[in-house]
């Protein structure tokens, strides 16, 4: 894409931003914002009706800019883990929100909801319950896809993107977490592959033989956040099984196909990509993706994993700040 800036940062624990791997210069945001496009979300917790049902949401904070909506991961996680984006409500209306089935959220446990599109038409059914007219979006692992798929179908509402350790493609996702199978301890390996060939993935040992990946490439902080906990506690995982699959490394559900790549080239508003170093979301196929949306960045947090906001929150929320910020 010529013309195209491509910027790529490392960001630490001391701040986020040390470190500028390759630079070159952005375009601005996508149109101007006139004060009509900053809706006024009050703060406090609400219902919004959708396809199936009713979710749960809460807004926090109150300053001047264009409102936030955060999406959350699993498929069948709450939004608890990701709370500690909360400080970024000091500059702008915050929206977090339980997916159907999820969470505070309704749970009719009828498969017939558990596909893509219903997911993303909760995000406009939610905005229109707000009064939102543009905004903000931020998706972190699966609801990087649907900020993704949204962003991609929805350009005139989304002023700025973030795409957090996104799942954009679901082959690159499972090549992508057998590289970091590999480099585990020769034994953890041995295990989980015993136990997948005797279908005994349910077990103490297999589920003991996961959590040494998990504390590599999902959250590095151990023992795990409070807010990581309650998202597990909450965890849906009949969900979670049906859209994804048994084990962390064979995707078996109705995503195992899952391929949004032709969504990247249609968001046309600024957008960030961020991830951790040793993430599952690794900074080289963020790189790739990066390179395939008209206006992005990427940001990498050194020592972090999947959960970056967890692990490194002051760097990432300054990063998102930051970027948010320069649009408004």
């Amino acid at each position: 894409m010529t013309g195209v800036t491509r910027r790529t940062f490392v960001a630490g624990a001391a701040a986020a931003g040390a470190g500028i791997l390759t630079s070159a210069c952005d375009g601005g945001p996508a149109g101007p914002i006139s004060s009509d496009d900053i809706a006024r979300v009050p703060e406090g917790e609400g219902r919004a009706a959708v396809s199936g049902g009713q979710i749960w949401y809460k807004v926090v904070g109150s300053g001047p800019g264009v409102p936030l909506l955060v999406i959350h991961g699993g498929p069948g996680f709450s939004h608890d883990y990701l709370l500690p984006i909360e400080e970024l409500g000091r500059d702008r209306p915050v929206i977090f929100y339980d997916q159907l089935d999820c969470g505070n959220s309704d749970r009719p446990g009828d498969p017939g909801n558990w596909r893509v599109q219903r997911f993303v038409s909760e995000i406009e059914n939610l905005r229109r319950d707000l009064g939102i007219s543009k905004f903000h979006i931020l998706g972190h692992s699966w609801g990087g896809a649907l900020a993704a798929e949204y962003a991609a179908g929805s350009p005139s509402r989304i002023l700025g993107c973030i795409l957090a350790s996104p799942l954009i493609n679901t082959p690159r996702w499972m090549e992508d977490n057998l590289r970091w199978r590999k480099l585990l301890p020769e034994d953890v390996q041995a295990t989980l592959t015993r136990h997948e060939q005797a279908g005994t993935v349910r077990s103490s040992e297999y589920q003991d033989a996961v959590q040494v990946f998990y504390e590599r490439h999902l959250c590095r902080t151990v023992p795990w956040p409070q807010p990581l906990m309650a998202s597990l506690d909450k965890g849906n995982f009949d969900l979670y099984v049906t859209m994804w699959g048994e084990t962390e490394f064979l995707a078996t559900g109705t995503l195992r196909t899952y391929d949004g790549t032709q969504n990247l080239p249609r968001i046309q508003a600024p957008t960030l990509f961020t991830c951790g170093e040793f993430d599952e979301a690794p900074p080289a196929t963020m790189y790739r993706y990066s390179q395939l949306v008209n206006n992005a960045e990427l940001r990498v947090f050194t020592d972090a994993s999947h959960t970056p906001h967890l692990e490194q929150t002051a760097a990432f929320n300054q990063a998102i700040a930051v970027f948010l910020n320069s649009i408004g």
